[in-house]
């Protein structure tokens, strides 16, 4: 009888012991839960009334999902009316190659015609809008200013401004959001891959950048577009923000966006910078051995990258891929500048090397063989009256 009333006892206290640890879990789950990041795709209950008996165009690509359904889906199971859908560079579904142009489409689930905003139609047309009464923009940005997502949100932005459109931006937390850095663009040197006269690290979500378009005033005529931002949740900008799905074909990871605002600048040379492999925008190489030990063989890869630089040839030079210096430098592009047999041949693209840095000063800084410190001492004049003007936009608590 002692037996069993102990074995009671014991059984009562573990009983107990394992519900007050459930309970105190769930708790926390429930509590971490609260406290977790939420774009703002997810507060559909701020935007889904704002779409109630209108006609609705939608800007949106792969990263536009919500849990795991994506935002299209989405609206329709909620009896929202979606005429169509903008693509932006690399297509709906995220799968067309840099710079690849494509047209009208239909979307096969769902019988939603799909209109390209790229290429020679980078700015909706007025027929084009004639139809709709709101456009509700979710794409996931990186933070760099020639990433092309923003200057196609600035062209939306300016044609709802022309054709009297309300445009609703779900924002979303920017990977390198954390800090600011870089040349700020002259307007000189106004391009597609860079509109406005930010850093090449800007610091800002989509939202709060478009809050800086329309209140600086950067659109054309300095005219102002009809716009609401949703934010998103539980976001700071001292926060690192982990993308679960790549934006675009060659930035696959988290340490691809982070070294992507370096590496670019090659894309100017005839240095690989691993497009054509599966680690694109982590590696750096050319066909010489004297640039390093580390190798690899840039080749086709459909629906990633066709015709890579260096493609078939054995490319020597750098594996970043657990590197954690990870912030702006240039220190790369002087390296292998240095490197470079023939430096006069070394930037083979200048037009394209001066839109990518907003400048034309820092090609001549490369080529006079300035460092890294003298080259960034020219930068913060800009760099410090941008980020006064920034403070202005933020919506969500600053890194500093």
């Amino acid at each position: 009888m002692k037996k069993i009333k102990t074995a009671l006892t014991v059984f009562f206290i573990i009983t107990f012991l394992l519900t007050f640890v459930s309970d105190n879990f769930s708790q926390e789950v429930v509590r971490k839960s609260d406290n977790e990041i939420k774009p703002g795709v997810f507060q559909y209950e701020e935007y889904l009334p704002l779409l109630e008996n209108k006609k609705v165009a939608l800007v949106a690509n792969q990263t536009s999902v919500i849990d795991s359904v994506h935002l299209l889906d989405f609206l329709l199971s909620k009896d929202v009316n979606v005429v169509k859908v903008f693509a932006l560079e690399h297509g709906f579904r995220g799968n067309i190659d840099r710079g690849q142009h494509f047209s009208t489409e239909i979307d096969k689930k769902t019988g939603t015609p799909i209109v390209a905003m790229y290429g020679k139609n980078r700015k909706p047309k007025a027929e084009q809008l004639s139809d709709i009464d709101v456009i509700l923009f979710d794409i996931q940005d990186v933070g760099v200013r020639f990433y092309t997502y923003i200057s196609s949100m600035h062209l939306l932005m300016e044609a709802c401004a022309e054709n009297n459109k309300k445009l609703i931006i779900l924002d979303r937390p920017n990977p390198l959001g954390f800090y600011v850095d870089g040349p700020v663009l002259k307007p000189d040197f106004k391009s597609f891959v860079g509109m406005h006269p930010v850093p090449i690290v800007h610091g800002l979500t989509i939202g709060e950048l478009a809050l800086m378009i329309n209140g600086e005033k950067w659109l054309k005529n300095g005219i102002q577009c009809d716009l609401k931002i949703i934010k998103a949740k539980n976001y700071k900008h001292s926060y690192k923000w982990h993308l679960k799905i790549k934006p675009s074909p060659n930035l696959p990871n988290d340490k691809a966006i982070l070294l992507y605002p370096s590496l670019c600048f090659f894309e100017a040379t005839e240095i690989s910078i691993g497009r054509g492999t599966l680690f694109p925008f982590q590696v750096i190489g050319y066909p010489d051995s004297s640039f390093g030990k580390f190798c690899f063989i840039p080749e086709d890869i459909p629906g990633m990258q066709i015709n890579p630089v260096q493609e078939g040839k054995k490319c020597y030079g750098t594996d970043l891929r657990n590197t954690e210096d990870t912030l702006f430098t240039v220190k790369y592009l002087i390296e292998f500048y240095n490197k470079f047999p023939d430096k006069s041949k070394f930037i083979t693209r200048k037009r394209w090397f001066n839109l990518l840095a907003g400048n034309s000063e820092l090609y001549n800084q490369i080529m006079s063989g300035l460092s890294e410190k003298e080259i960034r001492k020219t930068w913060q004049k800009d760099l410090t009256k941008y980020k006064k003007i920034r403070k202005k936009y933020l919506l969500y608590t600053d890194f500093e």
